[in-house]
């Protein structure tokens, strides 16, 4: 979001802030307080600087992508209407390696439902499976493999280019399901001979394991939801629109110009935009949830991820699409670039500001030195601005404090990481677990654990230290900055607490997805005619979990667990059902035997209709930080009937709401 009075705010408050940091708060009595109080400085140096770029990037016009993308889409269906054949041909890829037959036959079952009447679907198959091209035979994709599998991904699709010979290419990673909207939705931007490619949002429909684990799907929004509500657009009015991989649309003459994807770096997606931008393309981002795909199950799948993310993410800058030498680019586009990718450097400053209060509380050395008037003058205007208007600048995707989690649970591996892709040793490129690992037990996550528990360990010491008759020689310091060093120790030990309290995986489940929904239906069968009312209240492809209506529970409840049905809206004909649970006037079961059709259908109404994935804002902070201390005393079950993780999907009355409806039927 664009807050022009608010940058100006807040660059006057970090001004004034740091002319307070430089002028009375160093300490510089002996080499050693020196020392510490000029690295916390350079720390803060360090992420300040990344923070005011993305506040001073919101200051770039607004490009008005969200109108372009209205007009585009309407040109598109009225030149549709008149002669289909002219449209851009659109060659989806769908790259593979080593992912589950089904979650594969459900992405290319969403691929070939797009709705657009030049679609050629492809699954790159990089694990040469022979049930994978039965399955591309059955669905009328094309199945394409290799022997030579080199570069990762890059590689992969590098080898599908000579095949092609679409106008346009769309990718998508083989855990995505497109909404049948979604080329209707982008390819008419490509009528703009300048534009290289198209990026959508990555989201997920499943909660990612920092919220499952703690059961935080009302209260903590996931951390990539910044990114594409913030960053991206910021981005557009620079002309530095990050490629993310999947979910995107790109024009293949520009790709086949820039010399295909980058592989000198597993982040081939951030570099092969980059050299689109150089090469004068303009790139766009459309802000419109048109995907959704899965996040990972576990901490460590996850922490596996963005250690692949990051080490990724810099090697780009060892290649020849790194923003320092590639020529081309305009110089906030350079910076912008820069910054995408310098931001995973500041794990290291960070892990650096989690061990300053110990040098009061273990070492007995203040790193600053403060007054409480300077806090209140000047540390406080300038950091509680902050975090009054995180929410508003990140378009209510997060609020101030909680999202800070991801940053805890996640520093230690990360700050790994990047050191050691700084020294050039680079992650090994390994695909992310989107399941549970078969004979895998869930538990707690030692690789994870123990260096928190460390932190924790250090933080507590320091914090005894600093109470009253802690038995820690302190040099002179002034009651503030010996109350600093306490509050900033505890608020790091609480912290700990719940990164600490997140490595638990949550047991249960098998990595399907399930969605809270609202939705009437009608149970029929039983051994009789009747007919009870119900309220499905959560939905998979597995199953539902719904509620008798109080007028049918009076009449009882379903005597058998077989021989029923549901009637549910959008479907033609009731689909079977098997009781598996009952508590009160709450039942769950599991689908019965399925037809093709009824199947198809299900999958349309979960993952495919336009509009399913509502754009939901972060709540307020003080309760949510509530529920997380919360979470701290509480066990948390293990996923199974009526204790399920579930995210939200749009009502109904917000799909008809939707500006672009999904055709009737759910597939071609």
């Amino acid at each position: 979001m664009r807050l022009p009075w608010a940058v100006l705010l807040l660059t006057l408050l970090g001004g004034r802030y740091l002319a307070w940091r430089l002028g009375s708060t160093l300490n510089l009595d002996s080499p050693l307080a020196a020392g510490l109080s000029l690295v916390m400085l350079l720390a803060e140096l360090a992420l300040l600087i990344t923070a005011f770029l993305q506040l001073w990037f919101t200051l770039a016009p607004d490009p008005g992508i969200a109108a372009l993308a209205e007009r585009a889409a309407a040109e598109l269906e009225q030149r549709r209407r008149l002669d289909p054949g002219a449209l851009p041909a659109v060659d989806v890829l769908v790259p593979s390696y080593g992912e589950p037959l089904e979650l594969i036959g459900r992405c290319l079952r969403g691929c070939r439902a797009i709705d657009y009447p030049k679609v050629t679907v492809w699954l790159l198959d990089d694990s040469g499976r022979p049930e994978l091209e039965r399955l591309c035979t059955a669905l009328g994709c094309r199945y394409l493999a290799r022997e030579q599998r080199e570069h990762a991904k890059a590689g992969n699709l590098n080898h599908a280019l000579p095949h092609l010979d679409g106008d346009l290419l769309a990718v998508f990673d083989a855990d995505v399901v497109p909404q049948t909207s979604f080329l209707a939705r982008t390819a008419g931007l490509f009528a703009d001979p300048a534009v290289g490619f198209v990026q959508t949002p990555q989201s997920y429909m499943n909660a990612d394991p920092v919220i499952r684990n703690l059961r935080l799907e009302r209260w903590l929004m996931p951390d990539e939801e910044t990114f594409y509500r913030w960053v991206e657009p910021v981005r557009q009015g620079l002309n530095a629109v990050v490629c993310a991989g999947t979910s995107f649309v790109m024009r293949r003459s520009a790709l086949l110009q820039v010399g295909g994807f980058e592989t000198g770096t597993p982040s081939e997606d951030l570099a092969t935009g980059i050299r689109l931008a150089a090469a004068g393309y303009r790139n766009l981002f459309v802000g419109e949830k048109l995907s959704a795909g899965l996040a990972p199950f576990t901490l460590a799948a996850m922490a596996r991820q963005r250690c692949r993310w990051a080490s990724g993410t810099l090697q780009t800058l060892r290649t020849g699409a790194s923003p320092f030498t590639i020529s081309g680019l305009k110089p906030l586009q350079r910076l912008a670039f820069l910054e995408g990718i310098l931001h995973w450097c500041n794990v290291l400053p960070q892990l650096v500001l989690v061990l300053m209060p110990l040098s009061i509380g273990v070492l007995g050395v203040a790193p600053l030195r403060v007054s409480g008037d300077g806090l209140l003058l000047y540390a406080l205007p300038f950091y509680g601005v902050q975090l009054l208007l995180a929410r508003w600048f990140s378009g209510q995707a997060r609020t101030a404090l909680l999202p800070e989690l991801y940053r805890w649970v996640f520093l230690v591996p990360l700050a790994a990481a990047v050191v050691a892709t700084l020294l050039g040793k680079p992650q090994r490129f390994r695909v992310t677990p989107k399941a549970p690992t078969a004979g895998r037990r869930l538990g707690a996550e030692r690789r994870l654990l123990l260096p928190l528990l460390a932190l924790l360990s250090l933080q507590l010491v320091s914090v005894l230290n600093l109470l009253p008759r802690g038995g820690l020689a302190l040099a002179p310091i002034s009651t503030a900055t010996l109350a600093l060093g306490l509050v900033w120790a505890g608020f790091n030990a609480v912290l700990l607490l719940l990164a600490i309290r997140t490595c638990w995986d949550r047991g249960g489940g098998d990595g399907t997805p399930w969605f809270a929904v609202d939705r009437p239906g009608a149970l029929q069968g039983d051994g009789g005619d009747r007919e009870l009312a119900v309220r499905v209240g959560a939905i998979s492809a597995e199953g539902v979990e719904l509620e008798l209506a109080a007028a049918a529970a009076a009449q009882g409840q379903p005597r058998s667990a077989e021989g029923i049905s549901i009637a549910l809206p959008g479907h033609a004909t009731p689909l079977p059902l098997r009781l598996e649970a009952r508590r009160g006037r709450r039942l769950g079961a599991h689908w019965g035997e399925l037809s093709a059709e009824q199947r198809d259908r299900l999958e349309h109404q979960l993952y495919r209709q336009s509009g399913l994935w509502p754009q939901r804002q972060a709540p307020f902070e003080p309760l949510a930080l509530l529920a997380v201390l919360r979470r701290l005393l509480q066990p948390i079950a293990a996923e199974g009937w009526f204790a399920r993780s579930l995210l939200p999907q749009a009502s109904p009355a917000d799909l008809a709401r939707s500006p672009h409806p999904t055709p009737a039927s759910g597939g071609r």
